[in-house]
């Protein structure tokens, strides 16, 4: 049962906090988001820095295209870290066709994925979306995104920098995952909210004591600095490839029913129907704008992050001005040079012990979008579908078609697993509009 305490509203979506409560308060929601932010970039090969410009544009551009009317912050997304080593590896492949850059044109790519879904959104409706993707097919994708980043996970403990074992660097990599789960498990209120942070600052000062970290790029540092911006024409040529398409569009399955999940689940804590209002059109518009300015600025394809809605929920703040302020403090410190070395130095166990747990989260949350939707696997069509999706994406599976164009892993299994999903009898009927009011 509810309380009324529980109830109680402290800053309403439109209200203006006051000027000490809205610092400590944005700052609260700029360390919900930091460390997975930070994670995705350091897990790819890209700027940090650059990541928190890009994640504080993108949110002040999603809260404008929605009108003010849903508190949530973009952060980098999980989804794209596999696909853009991928391309990336492609990039210095002299013989692949794919040129420098092509990241980040696969990430404008996705960006335009998500406006053609909110436009189609806008003029069909939604039921059409949950028909193509049921949890059926999107539960398994999850999971194979999990499970398929583990070797780089596990791999970032064990070995060091020359790619040999390391038993300092494994006590680093467990150390930092015990003190994340202690803070995940153990604590309450918002540390609860923020273990991977937690684990992060943890893991950095074992390694300190450890002798692990030079903390002398740090001191040389300026406090001012632009960060590495990747803009086109004047960084790199914008190539357009099938192969950088294939690797990266398919994925965008995942991050739309994620954003999806993520507005039933705002809107059940902020009690206000925003699939409704401002309408999942114009919060998906949002979704593809910020993930367009992070692939003309050199950052990660963006997502609503589900931390931050936990800090809603813990603090019952939903004024959008927290998520203004957050937006405009990543930025200051993606210009920040000290805080873009710092980032720099944190070691490989340390980003690998949080990555252990993060990604068996990611894998579980699948898992637990089937359960929860109560997918009945006594029924050989779904047994069918998150086997094939299963073993495709963990195993690697590919598709070649000469030097045009490849197909492989994830997107390969997300492909499959939709035209599975449509092709063998027997699959339920889910009505969209109701799934706000169960």
């Amino acid at each position: 049962m509810t309380t009324d305490d529980e109830k109680k509203v402290v800053l309403a979506i439109h209200e203006k906090p006051k000027f000490a409560q809205w610092i400590l308060l944005s700052i609260q929601h700029l360390f919900a988001m930091f460390g997975a932010t930070v994670l995705v970039p350091t897990l790819t090969g890209i700027s940090p820095a650059v990541a928190l410009v890009s994640s504080g544009i993108g949110t002040l551009a999603f809260i404008a295209i929605t009108r003010g009317k849903v508190p949530s912050y973009l952060g980098s997304s999980f989804a794209f870290i596999s696909p853009i080593i991928a391309v990336k590896a492609l990039e210095l492949d002299p013989t692949s066709g794919v040129g420098v850059g092509s990241f980040l044109v696969g990430s404008f790519m996705v960006g335009v994925t998500y406006a053609l879904v909110a436009l189609i959104i806008a003029k069909a409706g939604t039921n059409w979306l949950m028909k193509l993707l049921p949890p059926v097919v999107v539960g398994p994708v999850i999971m194979v995104i999990g499970l398929g980043l583990a070797s780089t996970a596990v791999g970032m403990v064990t070995n060091n920098p020359v790619g040999e074992y390391d038993i300092t660097y494994v006590t680093i990599g467990l150390i930092t995952l015990a003190i994340t789960v202690v803070t995940a498990i153990f604590t309450k209120g918002f540390l609860s909210v923020i273990p991977i942070l937690v684990g992060i600052i943890g893991g950095y000062l074992t390694s300190l004591m450890m002798g692990v970290v030079d903390t002398q790029t740090v001191a040389n540092a300026a406090w001012f600095e632009i960060p590495p911006f990747q803009v086109p024409f004047l960084h790199y040529t914008p190539h357009f490839t099938w192969k950088v398409f294939l690797l990266m569009v398919p994925v965008a399955i995942v991050p739309i029913a994620e954003h999806i999940g993520h507005q039933l689940v705002l809107s059940k804590v902020i009690n206000k129907d925003l699939i409704k209002d401002p309408g999942l059109d114009h919060s998906m518009l949002g979704d593809g704008v910020a993930t367009l300015i992070a692939s003309v600025i050199g950052g990660p394809p963006n997502t609503t992050y589900g931390e931050n809605i936990g800090v809603l929920a813990i603090t019952r703040a939903f004024s959008v001005y927290l998520f203004v302020g957050a937006a405009c403090f990543a930025i200051l410190f993606g210009f920040c040079g000290k805080v873009a070395a710092l980032l720099s130095t944190i070691p490989s166990p340390v980003m690998g012990g949080v990555s252990i747990l993060l990604f068996g989260i990611i894998a579980s949350s699948g898992l637990r979008m089937l359960v929860e939707n109560k997918v009945d696997f006594a029924k050989k069509r779904n047994l069918i579908i998150s086997s094939v999706i299963l073993v495709i994406g963990i195993g690697g599976a590919a598709i070649h078609v000469g030097d045009l164009f490849s197909l492989e892993g994830m997107a390969l299994s997300s492909i499959i697993g939709v035209i599975l999903n449509q092709a063998l009898p027997g699959k339920e009927v889910v009505d969209f509009d109701k799934m706000f009011k169960e």
